[in-house]
């Protein structure tokens, strides 16, 4: 038995710098408590950008410019020694960490952003990187689209651990692709809630038999920067809650364990077994003896794209 903390707070929101800052003061919390994996939100750092949902297309031209400056300016660059802090937490706390992040690609145009999942192990060294396969409607206007380079399951000392984005979930065969790796503990960052989300939670939890940790986004009016443009129409003085959050753990069995925790920031850490996703699949296996290989067959590539086309000859 080993325990997980699903953080639900709020980013530093267009601070890098805060929210790691934010992000290693949660981690040293959390451990504290015992949890072996802990694990933040849909692109924490530095927070999801919910504008998006509200601008409105071509009216909004000048404050989306000045929003996604910002946003570029405080994206991870994962060449650099951005997440140092967050892996020397991991190391000086002996904890799995999983984070999402805004990624600046910087070996391109320099340009381009990504929903992306870092995983970082015990050692402090990144044994994953996941970038989102397809950004979802507005999200196209500001993260490119990812790869199936992440699409990976790692052994961790509390389990093997899979993750998928927000409405990558709802791709059957992004989901396919851990099951088929043994995924033991899924985990879901989102921005998405509310009970239509958590029904497909539980759905994911009894197709796969895996537990499944549906990390959400909490976003208070008072979370966004003094200075973000237009606030009072976009966001009105009562209209106190952004998103809800709505983190929720699940059991192999599809049963809610723990959550949601809906409208309040805070820390689920709840003990599990990750041998239970393993002794789930006597009766349904659909990676295994409930599989038929003979008529299905799934092909990943797992090749890292590059956003280009360009290549230089002498």
């Amino acid at each position: 038995m080993k325990k997980v903390a699903i953080i639900q707070e709020a980013s530093c929101v267009l601070d890098k710098q805060g929210t790691i800052a934010k992000a290693v003061a949660l981690i040293d919390s959390a451990s504290a408590q015992g949890a072996k994996l802990i694990v933040f939100p849909e692109a924490f750092i530095p927070g999801y950008p919910a504008w998006i949902w509200r601008l409105r297309p071509g009216g909004d031209w000048g404050i989306c410019e000045e929003l996604h400056a910002r946003l570029l300016q405080n994206a991870v660059d994962l060449s650099s020694d951005d997440l140092e802090p967050l892996q020397a937490a991991a190391k000086r706390n002996a904890v799995t960490l999983v984070c999402g992040i805004n990624e600046r690609d910087n070996a391109n145009s320099r340009a381009t952003l990504y929903n992306s999942l870092v995983t970082i192990d015990p050692q402090g060294q990144i044994v994953n990187h996941h970038r989102k396969l397809m950004p979802t409607n507005p999200e196209r206007m500001v993260w490119g689209m990812g790869d199936g380079h992440g699409l990976k399951v790692v052994d961790t000392p509390v389990g093997r651990i899979g993750s998928l984005i927000c409405w990558e979930n709802y791709m059957p065969l992004a989901r396919y692709a851990l099951y088929s790796q043994g995924v033991e503990i899924y985990i879901a960052p989102t921005y998405d809630s509310g009970a239509a989300w958590i029904g497909s939670m539980q759905h994911i939890a009894r197709e796969g038999k895996c537990w499944v940790i549906s990390c959400g986004v909490a976003l208070e009016r008072q979370d966004l920067p003094e200075d973000f443009p237009d606030i009072d129409r976009l966001y009105p003085a009562d209209d106190a809650w952004i998103n809800p959050g709505d983190s929720t753990l699940i059991s192999p069995s599809g049963e809610i364990v723990s959550g949601p925790l809906s409208k309040e920031k805070g820390c689920l850490i709840v003990e599990i077994d990750a041998q239970q996703a393993v002794t789930a699949k006597r009766a349904l296996d659909v990676a295994g003896h409930y599989s038929r290989p003979d008529v299905f067959e799934l092909h990943v590539d797992k090749t890292r794209r590059a956003p280009t086309a360009f290549k230089e000859t002498d």
